[in-house]
């Protein structure tokens, strides 16, 4: 079976397509970080008027680097929800179009569930049952994972997510957008133990994370110091410092609590080499194992969507054709496969 993906659902237009024998024939991902980089972040309208703009061109690219033809395609996946909602119709208008003029079945595919599920695109695959971490600039969550459908939240963020935390502390350091991974880059001249943040929610019994909290220790720090390079560097290390020792202690909770041994990480905030450093030390510790995508699949693309796709297409489930988008959609809430 070959599948066709799409993704839209924020700001970058993300083009696949997957085959269940051949893998990833073709991946193509146009970012809009240029486009929003004067605004300080993502302006909905702007960003659903360039998915217009770049979604056909891109799908004519992927089908060419596939050396492959529409009559070749046995459906079309595209991400149905969560996300900006105009994003999200974009794809799912042109997706479900593909689909009624092709023949061919739809699937609405839940973002969180291809970054869930993006790990399984390596050849290094982790097999069920896992813990996931799911970190990026709109969800931090660890779900225990039985198997594609089999999602139980064990904990979540009750304000900020992580991704967004580093991209309001940047901004607060004065970088420019995304800047979450300037800040890393930044946190690498940064001296250990200039500054000492808190670990928030970690002296309580639990799995949800908080880090709006974090993020104005982190203001008043930088109101309170020099504006120097070195001042800002140091700052920065210690807020990385304490993001990536939570995610750790509360993905360590996590396998001690379900038992499990393997642990995904997977979203923006996973290309995080520091955070990475940290999970497969604490797992390693704990007899157990570390998986997560390449760099280029950390991040939003439709490769995940194609994959996530064509696992509920091979198990018969499709989409109707009148459905919407769901800006706001629970993952506990899909059906098995």
């Amino acid at each position: 079976m070959r599948v066709l993906g799409i993704e839209t659902s924020c700001d970058e237009t993300g083009i696949a397509i997957y085959d269940d024998q051949q893998g990833l024939l073709a991946h193509q991902l146009y970012s809009q970080v240029k486009l929003h980089a004067d605004y300080g972040g993502v302006v909905p309208e702007l960003a659903s008027r360039d998915h217009v703009r770049k979604i056909v061109p891109l799908i004519k690219q992927a089908l060419t680097d596939a050396q492959c033809t529409a009559t070749q395609i046995d459906g079309v996946a595209f991400t149905q929800g969560p996300g900006l909602v105009g994003a999200l119709l974009v794809g799912a208008s042109v997706g479900r179009s593909l689909a009624y003029a092709w023949n061919i079945p739809a699937i609405g595919v839940h973002h969180m569930e291809g970054h869930l599920l993006a790990p399984m695109l390596e050849d290094n695959a982790p097999e069920f049952p896992f813990v996931a971490l799911l970190v990026s600039g709109g969800h931090t969550m660890l779900v225990e994972v039985g198997g594609i459908g089999q999602y139980q939240i064990l904990g979540e963020s009750v304000d900020d997510a992580a991704g967004e935390a580093f991209d309001k502390t940047a901004k607060l350091l004065g970088l420019d957008y995304p800047g979450g991974p300037l800040l890393a880059k930044m946190a690498e001249q940064g001296t250990p133990g200039q500054f000492k943040f808190p670990r928030p929610m970690t002296d309580r019994p639990g799995l949800d994370f908080s880090f709006s909290g974090l993020k104005t220790f982190a203001a008043n720090t930088i109101r309170d110091q020099d504006d120097s390079p070195q001042s800002k560097a140091d700052i920065a290390y210690a807020f990385q410092e304490a993001v990536v020792d939570t995610l750790a202690i509360k993905c360590r909770r996590a396998l001690e609590q379900t038992g499990l041994k393997r642990l995904v990480i997977a979203g923006g905030v996973s290309a995080n080499t520091s955070l990475r450093e940290k999970l497969e030390k604490a797992t390693a510790k704990m007899g157990g194992k570390v998986f997560y995508p390449r760099l280029e699949f950390c991040t939003d693309n439709g490769a995940m969507i194609a994959f996530a796709g064509l696992q509920r297409l091979k198990a018969g489930q499709k989409t109707e054709l009148s459905a919407k988008a769901k800006p706001r959609w629970s993952l506990d809430s899909l059906p098995a496969v």
